[in-house]
Parts: C-alpha cells; sequence; structure tokens
C-alpha cells in the first residue's frame, strides 16, 4: 500500500508522489517569535516532526524547512514595551522556542530560514510583481492586487465574494478592493528598511513564499501548517507564487486542526493558554505528544486535564512494560535487531492512510500486551522481537520512554540480584535491589 495523503488543496485523499523520486521538501511555516509557545501551538511542530520521521522511515531523504518569523508587528511592540531591540526580543524568544521544541520531543528542521536574511530578495520579489502588474505601491504601502489570479480562493474553497464577506479585512482606503493584501508596509515605528518603495517592512505572506522559493524553487512537496493558516496566509502565499511563477506553490498541503482548551480556543490574548515551558517533569512533554500524536491530526483536540490524566496512564503503561522487558533480555543477553514483519506492516498500513492514528493505537496497545504476556512465559525471543518493534514504532512516533540500557555495573548488581532472589537469600537481594532502585533502574 502506498502513502496516501489527504490534500487539502484538492480536498482529498491523494497517493503521495513526490517531485523527485525517494525525495521530500517540505516546507511548514514556523512561529513568530514574539512570546513563548503553548501548547496548541505545539501541534503542528509535533504532527510535521512524526511526519518527518515516517517519511524517513519509509526511506525517503526528507529536506525539511520551517521558518522563524523574526519581524512583525508584535515583535516591534514587545521590543518598545521591554526597552529593547527586535533582534534581541526575537533571538531570546526563538531561544525559548527550541527548548520548547525539544521538550516536546521534536528534532530541529534542517533548515530555519529567518525572515530578516532574505529582506533584499523580498524587495526583488515585489518589484518584480510591481512590474508584471500584480502589485501596486500606494503611498509607500505596497499591495498585491487579488483580482489579476483567476482561481484565488482555491486553497480555502471560497469564492472571491465569500472570502471578501468572511475575511477580518480592516478598512484601508488605498486598497483598490477590500481583499487586497500588504506586500510591503510603510512604518516609522521600529524596524524598518529602505526600499523603492520607501521605508518600511515586508508583509508576513511575502516573507514565507520568498523563504520558500529560494529554498527549494518550484519543487516544493509539502507545504503545512495550522489549519488557522490557510486562509489568508497560506491562499496568499499561492497567490504570489502563481503570479510570478505561473505553477502552484506546492504539490500537496497538510493542515492541522486546533487544539482547544476545554471546549475554547487557546489563545495568548485570551490567556487561556498552557505554556511548554511550563510543563512539570521530563515525561510531560511525551505525555503531550501522545495526546496529540493519537488524536487525527485534521481535528480539533479538546485538551483537559482528564485527557492529559488519560495519556499519562497510557504512557507509564508503556514505559513500564518496555522497562521490564528491555532489562530482562539484557540479563538473558537476548537483545536483537530483529522486528515483528506482520506488526510493521500493520504500522504501515494504518499509517499509509492518511496516518490513522487511532489504529496505531490499538496496535501498539496490542504489542504491549504480548510483551507482558510472553515475558511472563519466559519466552524470551518472542519478547526479544516484539519489544524492539514497540521501540522502533516509536521512535518513528518520537516517544521517547526514557529507558536506556543498564550499565555494566547496574547489569552486574541487577545479576547478583536475581541470584540472590533464585537462591532465597533475601538479605543479600535486598541489599542489591536498593542499588537498583537508587539507581532508578527498579
Amino acid at each position: 500500500m502506498a502513502l496516501k495523503i489527504y490534500n487539502s488543496l484538492s480536498n482529498k485523499l491523494e497517493e503521495f508522489v513526490p517531485n523527485k523520486e525517494k525525495e521530500v521538501n517540505m516546507y511548514v511555516c514556523g512561529p513568530t517569535v514574539y512570546n513563548y509557545i503553548h501548547i496548541g501551538n505545539a501541534r503542528p511542530v509535533i504532527f510535521y516532526d512524526m511526519l518527518r520521521r515516517y517519511l524517513e522511515f519509509l526511506g525517503y531523504k526528507v529536506n525539511y524547512a520551517s521558518n522563524i518569523t523574526d519581524v512583525d508587528d508584535k515583535i516591534i511592540n514587545k521590543a518598545i514595551d521591554s526597552n529593547k531591540t527586535e533582534a534581541e526580543v526575537a533571538k531570546f524568544f526563538e531561544d525559548a522556542y527550541w527548548d520548547s521544541v525539544e521538550k516536546v520531543g521534536s528534532r530541529k528542521p534542517d533548515m530555519i530560514p529567518h525572515a530578516t536574511d532574505y529582506i533584499n530578495e523580498m524587495i526583488s520579489f515585489i518589484n518584480e510583481l510591481i512590474e508584471k502588474g500584480y502589485a501596486y505601491s500606494v503611498d509607500g504601502d505596497v499591495f498585491f492586487r487579488v483580482s489579476k489570479i483567476a482561481d484565488y480562493g482555491c486553497l480555502s474553497n471560497q469564492v472571491s465574494e465569500d472570502l471578501e464577506s468572511g475575511a477580518r479585512i480592516q478598512v484601508n482606503s488605498k486598497k483598490e478592493s477590500p481583499l487586497d493584501f500588504a506586500l510591503w508596509k510603510k512604518t516609522d515605528k521600529g524596524i524598518k528598511w529602505d526600499s523603492p518603495f520607501g521605508s518600511g517592512r515586508p508583509g508576513w505572506h511575502t516573507e514565507c513564499v520568498v523563504m520558500n522559493h529560494k529554498l527549494f524553487g518550484t519543487a516544493l512537496d509539502i507545504h503545512g501548517g495550522g489549519m488557522d493558516l490557510k486562509f489568508p496566509h497560506h491562499e496568499n502565499e499561492i497567490a504570489q507564487f502563481e503570479a510570478l511563477y505561473k505553477t502552484h506553490l506546492a504539490k500537496y498541503w497538510i493542515h492541522v486542526g486546533r487544539l482547544d482548551l476545554e471546549g475554547e480556543k487557546m489563545s495568548k490574548s485570551l490567556g487561556n493558554v498552557i505554556y511548554v515551558k511550563n510543563l512539570n517533569n521530563t515525561t510531560d512533554g511525551m505525555v503531550i505528544r501522545a495526546l496529540i500524536l493519537f488524536a487525527p491530526y485534521r481535528s480539533i483536540i479538546s485538551y483537559s486535564e482528564e485527557l492529559k490524566n488519560q495519556y499519562q496512564k497510557e504512557y507509564e503503561k508503556w514505559q513500564r512494560a518496555y522497562k521490564q522487558a528491555l532489562y530482562t533480555l539484557q540479563y538473558e543477553g537476548l537483545l536483537t535487531d530483529k522486528l515483528d514483519e506482520s506488526d510493521i506492516n500493520e504500522f504501515k498500513t494504518q499509517m499509509d492512510d492518511d496516518f490513522n492514528v487511532q489504529n496505531v493505537l490499538t496496535l501498539i496497545n496490542t504489542i504491549i500486551k504480548s510483551m507482558n504476556t510472553t515475558l511472563r512465559a519466559k519466552d524470551y525471543n518472542t519478547l526479544a522481537i516484539k519489544t524492539n518493534t514497540f521501540k522502533t514504532i516509536m521512535d518513528v512516533l518520537g516517544i521517547n520512554l526514557f529507558v536506556e540500557k543498564m550499565s555494566d555495573e547496574n547489569l552486574d548488581n541487577y545479576k547478583k540480584w536475581q541470584e540472590a532472589r533464585s537462591n532465597k537469600d533475601f538479605e543479600t537481594a535486598d541489599i542489591y535491589r536498593n542499588k537498583l532502585v537508587e539507581a532508578g533502574i527498579l
């Protein structure tokens, strides 16, 4: 079975066939670094990290880019309020962002373009749009002429009239049409750059499309982001790209649903957020990762403490079973790199079906039951294969169980503990057991 992905552009399930065999170019919209990220912001971070891992598992070389928006009104306002430069604010919150990314078990992208490193390219891009009649300058501002794009609305699946009435568009008398959007913003506040249009800064929609093109040209396979970016951000990216390069920006568009807090949209402006940096301990990030991954990725997740506790118990069950199996197999000298092909094929079957994670969760728990059964039966050869299969699947999902093989010293103590137990020398057994407890083995 080939991998099938729901393409937001066509609104249907499609077989995944990248532009280049066994190589995938993927771009995901990254954060605007003016604040800490909350667990809702972490959902795309987690999903696209898993997507990359799975594509690599299938044998693809993945070129994964995710940008940092380090110039924006929110950053400028934060800099003014805190008496810092925009660069200082952006650097502080970008560092905090990567700490949070690590906390939820995600790897850094291969490429991390920063908007401020591409200002000259953005100015040239805007100039070319003006020269070709797709944009116009008014008193230092530059706007994109949406009417020139015949299929504008193709991603959000709406006609221009619906978009115009449904979008939150500020009244701006400079625009030819309410749908026209800013490519360059005239400003005398905060950081700005000189340009042929006047002093100002680029618009967000232009930043992403320029960085995209500079990294991948016209060979972008997957463009991803949260569902809230479909309109206007991604729609406006498509329009600009189509205007200059006469082709669509990406072959496949993937959008991830929101994570709400007990039925209400999680928002920094509303203050109803749970920041990733405030997760209590090492395993909390993995519990959140599991909670997010095992929900259908296009659906809204309604987060609650009850739901978190449910996944906390699941995680502890996996961790406990894996730990017991790993140490037993290490003691028996029966660790293996073999996999249960039936389980792996079932994993691929479910993942290839647009990431049918709920069935993957069922598979994981079936493997856990088998590990426990074979452990009790002392069927260590089967246990070894099942344990390695379980760990392989968890690695693809990026769920870290924080269980490592015993050191030589701990393994020696483990053997002496087991020997004393079998000899019913409980006093000696207790001595070695205490050492193992202290080392976190038991």
